[in-house]
């Protein structure tokens, strides 16, 4: 398999209200947009919200990382959104946070601290 692009798709139960979180409350920029539903850009991938999951919307989970998870939580709380844990030192060595869309996707925001292997360019030579 050799796979050139990807993107994560949500199908959320309200449509226009976890667009406008992706949107506005996250604040990702618009890659495109179609009739029924919207690409957003997410670092080096995509987050598509497109039709409906019904009721409760579809499972699936984002694991964004930040440049600085301090000043993310505290850009999200003054937006009315508070972690549902974090953020904290997990001990796996990476910092998180995690807050939920709309329909209860959970979305794990990382920052990945100095020294972390994480960081270390394995190419060799």
């Amino acid at each position: 398999m050799d796979v050139l692009s990807s993107r994560v798709l949500l199908h959320p139960a309200d449509n226009e209200v976890t667009t406008a979180f992706y949107r506005d409350t996250l604040g990702l920029a618009v890659y495109r947009e179609f009739p029924g539903g919207t690409v957003f850009f997410a670092g080096g991938g995509f987050v598509e919200v497109v039709g409906s999951g019904g009721e409760r919307g579809g499972n699936a989970a984002l694991w964004l990382q930040v440049r600085d998870l301090a000043a993310t939580v505290a850009e999200l709380r003054e937006k009315g959104v508070e972690p549902e844990n974090g953020p904290r030192r997990e001990p796996w060595g990476l910092d998180e946070a995690s807050v939920s869309d709309p329909d209860g996707v959970r979305i794990v925001l990382v920052e990945v601290p100095e020294g972390h292997p994480l960081r270390v360019d394995v190419r060799s030579g």
